[in-house]
């Protein structure tokens, strides 16, 4: 097990917060019977990293509570709050949940050696999403994301452009051309929403666009090209070229008053309002399209939204999917009623609850339910399928894309790089990252 050095300041300015912060505050560890849990059965406590479905999650512990007489206490933080330092300040007062959130790789560092192995449980079979590790399944995924090429339906339907037809580089710019041949009857600005401005959308390109290089076509378990990377910043020659090759199309057919410059709000409202057929961000652009943006949606008819792979080699037919965060379960609280609890939340009654109130697109294969979300019948039919491949990307070196590559996505658009200078220089760059 890792050592932990968590430093007594962090852990005083924690307990600080809490203080200020009491509503955010639940029970101490799990209990057997006691005023929170009742007369019939044990409490436990999940701490919820996701403040928006409070609600939700509450209604779940009500129904689960009435089935089982297991009281699960919610405990959800936002606004801003460091969830694991809170959760560290926990462990260190002997004050740990039952379950609790983790939202990467480096969280669930944070537990090494103190997280429950789930690999046996039932509803890891149902899905590809959990996180695992070297300990095992230790992550319960419970909602899913995905990064593809997101298109509005409606206008590709009136150029003439089936979507299922795109399964490689030349059918791409094949669609590409049509549609920019009918621009302006179809209304557009232009073909592609693609930004690559570098301060604040180097997310953008540099990991999830760049994750598609990673791991496009290929089986959730392929670790192929981010070990290449992983390898002293190797990459492929051949597969990059490719990737280089959309990009550029991208670059070509983009909205270029906004290709270098252009903001995240600006990239979705335009696609909302119909000004774009296609737009390069996963489907969490869903929320904002049917919540800030609902009026400009509503104007573009709340069109259909799909989502197709990143095809820039021939054949590639999987968009990439992922939870953006997991629950855990704490080795040493209550085991047996935490993973009980988690596996009635992947079952179809707490999946409901979670799809169709919560808003959550499920990473279950079994789940019936499609969320109200312009993304989510896309996702579930992949997902079904069995067509998705894994965020790799969340393995690249701390800084990679904000330091080193968002600039040179962002010097190919403007022109001072050319495709095979962009080559070149991504290659330097990444050199560089991983030397440090």
């Amino acid at each position: 097990m890792k050592e932990r050095y968590w430093y007594e300041r962090e852990i005083i300015i924690t307990v600080i917060s809490w203080t200020n912060g009491a509503s955010l505050v639940g029970c101490g560890g799990a209990t057997e019977g006691g005023t929170a849990g009742g007369d019939t059965g044990k409490t436990i406590r999940l701490v919820n990293g996701k403040i928006e479905v409070d609600s939700q999650l509450k209604k779940l512990a009500e129904m689960y509570e009435k089935e089982t007489g297991v009281h699960v206490e919610i405990e959800s933080m936002g606004g801003g709050i460091d969830i694991q330092g809170e959760l560290k300040a926990y462990y260190q007062s002997d004050n740990m949940p039952d379950i609790f959130v983790c939202g990467g790789a480096a969280d669930f560092d944070n537990w090494d050696g103190l997280l429950q192995d789930m690999s046996d449980q039932e509803w890891v079979q149902d899905t590809d999403a959990a996180f695992t590790n070297d300990e095992g399944v230790v992550g319960f995924p419970y909602t899913t994301e995905a990064v593809g090429l997101a298109y509005n339906a409606d206008i590709l339907a009136r150029a003439g452009v089936d979507p299922a037809s795109i399964t490689g580089p030349e059918s791409m710019r094949q669609a590409f051309e049509t549609i920019d041949s009918k621009k302006d009857e179809l209304g557009l600005t232009a073909v592609i929403g693609y930004f690559a401005e570098p301060v604040n959308l180097y997310w953008s390109t540099g990991n999830h666009l760049f994750g598609t290089y990673l791991d496009s076509g290929l089986d959730r378990e392929d670790r192929t090209y981010i070990d290449m990377l992983s390898d002293g910043g190797k990459i492929d020659d051949e597969r990059f070229a490719a990737f280089a090759d959309m990009v550029e199309l991208f670059n070509e057919y983009s909205d270029q008053s906004l290709l270098v410059s252009g903001t995240y709000d600006q990239q979705i409202l335009n696609f909302a309002s119909g000004k774009y057929a296609f737009v390069t961000q996963g489907s969490w652009i869903g929320a904002t399209m049917t919540g800030d943006d609902a009026d400009a949606y509503a104007e573009a008819h709340n069109f259909e939204c799909g989502m197709i792979p990143y095809a820039f080699e021939e054949g590639m037919d999987t968009i990439l999917t992922n939870s953006p965060s997991w629950w855990a379960v704490y080795k040493d609280g209550n085991v047996a009623e935490a993973e009980a609890f988690l596996q009635w939340m992947a079952g179809e009654e707490a999946q409901e609850v979670l799809v169709m109130e919560a808003g959550f697109i499920s990473p279950y294969k079994s789940c019936k339910f499609v969320a109200n979300d312009p993304f989510a019948g896309t996702i579930s039919s992949y997902t079904l399928a069995g067509k998705t491949s894994a965020w790799h990307w969340l393995e690249m070196t701390d800084g990679y894309s904000q330091n080193y590559t968002g600039q040179v996505f962002a010097d190919f658009a403007s022109g001072t790089l050319s495709k095979d200078e962009f080559i070149e220089t991504f290659k330097q760059v990444t050199e560089n990252a991983y030397a440090q």
